[in-house]
């Protein structure tokens, strides 16, 4: 061959090479690359939300900052720190048997307005209640038939005795009001109490026609035993607010104020039985109708402790006054237990 033959034949040899070592390079890469995406851990997927409400399973309002901020998800009572399943629903509280869901909201527009609205199994909107302030406190009856709703009409709470009126109205599952607790009889140690600044509020159902609530007048709080039919409140003892009922219907959860500052409460345990009261071990202030998630445990929201967050967590404490607090759901608010077998 001739010298330039020569250059020519290497040039090419080198060029091959060349293309043979990029290529070899890139296929590397490629297959490398695979093997870190095989065994990166999967994204965990969004459970169905049919499959969680065929089960025991906690619903409330997302509360962790992002695009799903607000709306209602569902988690299985036996994973409740495991991935949500979210409905279609906002709400700022919210309630919910496995056949309704009580839903109230404000719509923080140029003009805030507010809604509270029944919903049905698949969290479509049935029943429009009654609003008259702004929503604070929800429930519903076991089997979904009764909802009760409080609103501030004026005063931005009852942490200020006297600067607050509420309207607390049960409805049925029509939507049709049964009664505002406001005009019910109130009876006091025997008397009744007609003064222009009763209020009521904190509904909890022990069943289709007896219920518990709070009530007040002249800055003192009684828990009552309220009847549907009857129209009647009957005070049972003083400093009870926001009361629960236990499954069981054997005992009370609520928020008692006590000595405390004004707008400062304590957890604790009222038996119906005995009338013996339990102070809980959770010692902050915590303002929110707690949930019994069994018989043994109260769960209940509170705001994250940081300054300038949104967010909250749910937190569980045992009934019985002992143990430590800790929290249930993270990033999360207005807890509501669903036992579909219950229903």
């Amino acid at each position: 061959m001739s010298p330039r033959t020569w250059r020519i034949v290497a040039f090419v040899a080198v060029l091959v090479l060349a293309v043979g070592v990029s290529v070899g390079y890139v296929l590397y890469g490629c297959n490398t690359q695979q093997q870190h995406e095989s065994a990166a851990p999967p994204v965990a997927s969004r459970p169905d939300l049919a499959s969680v409400e065929a089960v025991p399973h906690l619903v409330f309002r997302n509360t962790a900052v992002g695009a799903d901020y607000g709306l209602v998800a569902a988690v299985p009572l036996s994973d409740p720190s495991g991935p949500r399943a979210f409905t279609a629903a906002t709400c700022d509280r919210v309630y919910a048997t496995s056949t309704t869901g009580l839903c109230l909201a404000a719509d923080r527009g140029v003009l805030t307005t507010f809604s509270s609205r029944l919903l049905d199994s698949s969290w479509n909107p049935t029943h429009d209640l009654p609003i008259s302030g702004i929503p604070s406190r929800a429930r519903l009856s076991r089997d979904g038939q009764l909802a009760a709703t409080t609103n501030f009409v004026y005063g931005d709470s009852y942490s200020n005795p006297g600067q607050f009126s509420t309207r607390t109205y049960i409805s049925d599952a029509t939507g049709k009001t049964a009664g505002e607790l406001e005009d019910f009889d109130l009876e006091v140690d025997g008397k009744q109490v007609n003064a222009s600044d009763r209020n009521v509020w904190g509904v909890t159902f022990a069943d289709d026609d007896l219920f518990y609530a709070t009530a007040a007048s002249g800055g003192t709080t009684w828990l009552v035993r309220g009847s549907l039919s009857a129209r009647t409140l009957t005070s049972i003892r003083t400093d009870v607010e926001c009361p629960s009922l236990s499954p069981d219907k054997t005992r009370i959860a609520f928020k008692k104020h006590g000595k405390l500052p004004p707008g400062r409460w304590r957890l604790a345990i009222y038996d119906l039985r005995t009338g013996k009261e339990t102070l809980l071990a959770e010692t902050r202030s915590v303002d929110d109708q707690v949930e019994w998630l069994d018989n043994t445990h109260v769960i209940y929201g509170l705001p994250r402790a940081a300054s300038g967050t949104a967010s909250s967590d749910v937190w569980v404490t045992p009934s019985d006054g002992t143990g430590t607090p800790r929290v249930l759901i993270a990033d999360a608010w207005s807890p509501a237990v669903v036992d579909p077998s219950r229903s």
